[in-house]
């Protein structure tokens, strides 16, 4: 007789850690959501206006991007802005290749137009962070050797503008933006071919280890609630780490002075009901202070990530229209930089 094996971690719906350390990330909630957490195949034939690919960027650990090229690449001589995505999940589900992202960045390939280029991470607790945000830059640094000719990928190469790379993640994926734009600064020469124009992150999941007062007041949505933040972090920060660490908390006491940091041009986006206003109005508060380049945008009444619930997108008229600005003011800004 075969034991069962306990469960000694739950994210309700999300994911659930045995105690082997295993891994189950079958969606168990609400059957009606299930579609947005299944992987969209590939398709190098335009579809509504974009093709997708994947490719692997290191042969060695198997680590992959996908790949979005709208249709304006073919029919335009001129060459498009890239743009590099970071998937959110709290560092522990999600992939690049889930329908809740094609559906977002198939619309934001066609409206700048640009073409996406969005990191499969490896996800914690098996890889605890830093491991995601090292993907974030190992992926940053691929687009380096495209742009210096060491590689070549041919939608990247014939039809990209490596002087206009755009770094733009979700929730978890914005705190990533800020890791790799930070070491971006630190490490890629001002001289190379490739140039960081800008940072994008949307409703980033950052925190501190006291609760803020908008994470005891704004209300739950389906896509954060306090356990999952509580439980995911825990899950993916370093062992006997707070919420108080720099991936986490960029803006607190343990992290690199924002002074000293060499950063593209922010648009940071923050939705008026998310759990996680107050943490990221203090990330803003302290850019502006350090004198950083930071532009805030405001999406009002709204939850963490709204516009990744297609269901919402295409039912509520009010995360419809919120949807379409975010789109619209993101393709502007990319144009403008």
């Amino acid at each position: 007789m075969v034991r069962e094996l306990k469960i000694v971690e739950e994210v309700s719906g999300w994911l659930r850690v045995f105690e082997d350390g295993s891994v189950d990330r079958t969606w168990s909630g609400p059957p009606e959501i299930k579609f947005m957490t299944e992987p969209v195949p590939t398709n190098s034939q335009f579809e509504d206006g974009v093709a997708t690919g994947d490719v692997t960027i290191n042969p060695t650990s198997g680590h992959r991007v996908r790949i979005y090229k709208p249709e304006e690449a073919l029919e335009n001589q001129t060459k498009l802005p890239i743009v590099l995505h970071f998937h959110g999940g709290g560092f522990c589900i999600s992939e690049a290749s889930w329908s809740m992202y094609y559906n977002f960045y198939t619309k934001l390939a066609k409206s700048v137009p640009a073409i996406i280029v969005s990191v499969y991470l490896r996800l914690a607790p098996e890889h605890r962070l830093p491991a995601a945000c090292d993907d974030g830059f190992e992926a940053l640094l691929w687009l380096q050797s495209l742009a210096e000719g060491r590689k070549h990928e041919p939608w990247l190469n014939e039809s990209g503008d490596f002087s206009r790379v755009f770094l733009i993640g979700d929730s978890a994926g914005a705190n990533i933006v800020h890791d790799v734009a930070a070491r971006a600064g630190k490490l890629l020469p001002d001289t190379g071919p490739l140039k960081l124009a800008g940072a994008i992150p949307i409703h980033p999941g950052f925190l501190r280890a006291k609760r803020s007062r908008s994470e005891l007041e704004q209300p739950q949505s389906p896509m954060l609630t306090l356990e999952m933040v509580d439980k995911f972090i825990k899950l993916a920060l370093p062992l006997n780490s707070t919420k108080d660490h720099p991936l986490t908390c960029p803006m607190g006491a343990d992290a690199p002075p924002l002074e000293g940091l060499k950063l593209p041009p922010y648009l940071l986006w923050v939705a008026k009901n998310d759990l996680l206003k107050d943490t990221e109005m203090e990330f803003y508060e302290a850019m502006k202070k350090a004198g950083k380049d930071i532009e805030l945008k405001m999406n009002d009444g709204m939850g963490h990530s709204f516009y990744l619930n297609k269901m919402a997108v295409d039912t509520d008229p009010q995360t419809g229209a919120q949807t379409s600005r975010l789109l619209q003011e993101i393709s502007e800004y990319i144009r403008r930089h």
